[in-house]
């Protein structure tokens, strides 16, 4: 997923190996937002001592039109290294177009739970996971909220924001109101349909960034909405008077990758870039910094941390995992639907 995304990161790095050699940058294009003053500290500034690089942020682009470009330009998309998510790692890898992360690559793809990499394929290397989670404000909705119904409630009429179907958390709304309602996570959505269809009657709109999308909680606009729960974990901790939960019906994980394009410039320096990332100290910092989920079982962090993020076995088992790849082939045609029967009914 990306949301309001962007930063393309350029670090000045001499290719390693050859002596002499003149600077090269290294692009890595990733999020923006709040993502880029903790990028910088908890991974940047380290990577930056450890290879003597200069990073410059550049913002651009979201998730689907990163790899769009990708697409478009037979993976030469002028980054080296961009985040994206497991959907589009497994189509960039099915069609050529994504370097494979193996573990002879990058060797810290071996410290990943054997799950969480096989959900990804073998051109994602897994750095973060996060969850599609209920956010309210507590000063509005003091009672809290408990389930993905409670959004349909007459109180939260106009006063609610959802998300365009560019980003993925719309897809991923759906398949959760499906089987909220009785369908399930791929075959039977009509149920997720008709209850968002009736959920954008109450929603005051739609965006796309996820970052535009929590200016609405903030200022109070929106009383509730579908967030990533890392997000929200931020928000919390900024003071503002939110909170949020699993819904007791279950939800689904966004696993968010570091990809290789096919026709990356500096490959060499980009797979050292994703190894680092992998690092037990780095995704340490990393959990610690941006409030996410991480794929290293073996990694320390604070219980009040580990308390409301994806770090074990027994919260994978908790979650509702579809086959992303099934569920990518389903895109377009869901997006459709979405235009027709979903933004039809809003506001």
């Amino acid at each position: 997923m990306k949301t309001s995304r962007g930063l393309a990161i350029a670090f000045g790095i001499i290719m390693v190996g050859a002596p002499g050699a003149v600077a090269q940058d290294l692009i890595v294009n990733s999020y923006g937002g709040p993502y880029e003053a903790i990028i910088r500290e908890r991974i940047i500034e380290p990577f930056e001592q450890q290879f003597g690089v200069d990073v410059v942020y550049d913002a651009v682009g979201s998730a689907s039109q990163d790899y769009a470009k990708i697409k478009a330009t037979g993976g030469r998309p002028g980054f080296d290294v961009v985040v994206m998510t497991a959907s589009q790692s497994l189509d960039g890898c099915r069609e050529g177009l994504l370097e494979p992360l193996t573990a002879d690559a990058v060797p810290n793809v071996s410290a990943l739970n054997p799950r969480v990499r096989e959900i990804a394929g073998e051109c994602g290397a897994v750095h973060e996971l996060q969850y599609l989670s209920l956010v309210w404000r507590k000063d509005k909705l003091p009672q809290g909220l408990t389930s993905w119904s409670d959004l349909l409630d007459d109180k939260l009429e106009g006063k609610i924001i959802l998300p365009t179907f560019q980003n993925v958390m719309a897809a991923y709304l759906i398949a959760v109101m499906s089987v909220t309602h009785g369908g399930d996570l791929l075959e039977d959505v009509d149920p997720g349909f008709e209850t968002v269809a009736r959920l954008a009657q109450h929603a005051i709109g739609f965006e796309q960034a996820s970052s535009v999308m929590e200016t609405y909680i903030k200022d109070g606009r929106a009383w509730a909405m579908p967030f990533w729960n890392g997000r929200a974990q931020l928000l919390m901790e900024s003071g503002l008077p939110i909170d949020y939960v699993s819904p007791k019906e279950g939800t689904v994980p966004l696993v968010a990758t570091l990809n290789v394009p096919s026709g990356a410039e500096n490959k060499d320096a980009a797979l050292k870039f994703v190894n680092f990332w992998l690092e037990k100290t780095s995704q340490e910092a990393w959990v610690t910094g941006y409030k996410v989920g991480s794929a290293r079982p073996d990694i320390d962090v604070p219980d009040d941390v580990r308390d409301r993020q994806i770090t074990t076995e027994a919260d994978l088992d908790a979650l509702l995992l579809p086959d992303l790849a099934a569920l990518s082939k389903r895109l377009s045609q869901w997006g459709s639907r979405w235009e027709r029967e979903v933004v039809s009914q809003a506001r």
